[in-house]
């Protein structure tokens, strides 16, 4: 009996003529007794249309989509994994996609998700020993990182940080519903992880992967969402354009038959979805948007610019004065270069430079801060360092006249002229905003003269003429240019400043 049809052709054909009917011939039928409606439609012999529910063998719609703007290679057979070559140290763009339906995630709706990407071994042989692969490339490029973020060129990434002891590997927040794209560059190549017994060696393949959390109750990103990764070659600066067109004029001499095996090349790459990366929930702190995050380990670097009111008292760490004891010297010990970490808002460093000195910190470069610690934290440091203060724009030098200045004794000069002439004392008076006022409010200062005395400056022009000083004039001022000048009575029992 031909029991699989639907419910309206079993109507229509007569075989059901009411409702009670139709249960008991069932029931008599498969021999199971009574059956309710909702039983019956839970049989097999009634298929669904309805379209809302997915058949079982239809595959699971993934949350998110990771593309990579890099084209994959043509030389790759039809069920293999696509195959895409990267130069190293260039950046490329990863889009950052939100492919849910509606209805899907919904804890996340107006929400950021944390995703983790990272550069890793697609050889189970050298997964096996990643850690000794990389600290042994890590000892041969000090200060490198396997991977980096281009921040300048990355939009809708926030908080982004990495790890000094994880350099494959960097996190960021970002939300779904906003257009994200994060640029990679991979620093390490593919033949660096070869055995180097001759000449011509292959290069291993690595693996891009990205692992996407969504925060917890607790406020950590620890609960997986998703994880897709796609199979790499990194060559030397223009070497993957160089592969790219030899796998290309090597398919074009190929018959139409042998093409007929290989994969067409696509311009980008699409991850595919994967298990997530076994220590990825662990390896890094909490990153909730709080509006004072605190951390809970020394060793991440986060890439974010200073806050305007970074120099207020509630960001010193500790209410001593700032001065001299803002220079760090290269006598100082251990102990006193942690608490000159600590003051100048570097205590997320504090652990990983718990064995520097004073000189030992002082001997790295830029570009080895930089590395360390991130663009924006490792030039801030490097500054810091070096108390690099603003140039001035224009320095003049300022003496008064001798009736009113200071006199000292000239030396002996070694050629017979002990004379005793009196010479004159010059004031430095550095410039940043290039106006009269600000001359006028320096030269008060340098002198120990009431500003609200001096009424006005001029300089003495030709055939002794005073021209009153203006910001135009102070702006065509020769920078280290010298003056004297002398004050005379002004009618509101101030006095005028006259540069000669």
């Amino acid at each position: 009996m031909a029991w699989v049809l639907k419910m309206d052709e079993v109507i229509e054909s007569g075989l059901v003529h009411d409702f009670d009917a139709s249960l008991s011939g069932i029931g008599q039928e498969l021999g199971a007794g009574a059956y309710s409606m909702s039983d019956v439609l839970a049989l097999p012999i009634f298929k669904q249309e309805d379209s809302s529910l997915p058949p079982e063998n239809e595959p699971k719609h993934p949350p998110f989509q990771y593309v990579m703007c890099a084209a994959t290679s043509p030389a790759v057979k039809l069920h293999d994994e696509t195959l895409t070559y990267l130069n190293q140290g260039q950046s490329y763009e990863i889009r950052m996609l939100d492919n849910r339906k509606a209805g899907d995630i919904p804890e996340i709706n107006g929400k950021l998700v944390k995703s983790i990407i990272r550069v890793v071994f697609h050889d189970r042989r050298l997964q096996y020993t990643e850690h000794q692969q990389l600290e042994g490339w890590k000892w041969n490029r000090p200060g490198d990182r396997l991977l980096d973020l281009d921040i300048p060129m990355s939009v809708g990434v926030i908080d982004i940080k990495t790890n000094p002891s994880q350099l494959n590997a960097v996190e960021f927040l970002w939300d779904p519903t906003k257009c994200t794209s994060a640029f990679i560059q991979v620093h390490c190549i593919s033949t660096e992880f070869t055995p180097r017994k001759h000449g011509g060696e292959k290069g291993v393949p690595f693996r891009i992967q990205v692992d996407t959390f969504k925060q917890t109750e607790n406020g950590e990103y620890t609960d997986h969402l998703h994880s897709a990764s796609c199979q790499i070659k990194v060559f030397k600066p223009k070497g993957a354009d160089r592969k790219q067109k030899t796998d290309r004029e090597k398919m074009e001499k190929r018959t139409a038959h042998e093409k007929e095996k290989y994969q067409p090349s696509y311009d980008t790459t699409i991850l595919t979805e994967c298990s997530p990366w076994p220590d990825t929930p662990t390896t890094f702190v909490n990153n909730s948007p709080t509006p004072a995050p605190t951390f809970t380990s020394a060793q991440h670097s986060t890439y974010s610019v200073p806050d305007s009111n970074s120099s207020s008292p509630n960001h010193q760490g500790d209410g001593t004065s700032q001065g001299s004891g803002d220079q760090l010297h290269p006598s100082a010990t251990i102990q006193e270069t942690q608490q000159w970490l600590l003051k100048h808002r570097f205590s997320t460093y504090t652990r990983l430079f718990s064995n520097f000195s004073g000189a030992d910190l002082l001997k790295l470069t830029r570009e080895d801060l930089v590395q360390i610690c991130g663009p924006a934290d490792g030039i801030r440091l490097y500054n810091a360092l070096k108390s690099r203060s603003v140039r001035p724009r224009l320095t003049i030098y300022v003496c008064q006249e001798p009736s009113r200045s200071i006199q000292l004794e000239r030396q002996d000069t070694g050629n017979g002229d002990n004379s005793n002439g009196a010479i004159y004392v010059y004031h430095a008076i550095y410039l940043e905003e290039m106006a009269a006022s600000e001359v006028t409010r320096k030269l008060a200062l340098a002198f120990n003269i009431p500003l609200h005395q001096i009424s006005q400056v001029y300089r003495q022009g030709p055939t002794g003429i005073h021209i009153l000083v203006s910001d135009q004039m102070v702006q065509n001022f020769q920078d280290e240019s010298c003056f004297l000048f002398t004050t005379i009575k002004a009618e509101n029992e101030g006095f005028h400043i006259i540069l000669k």
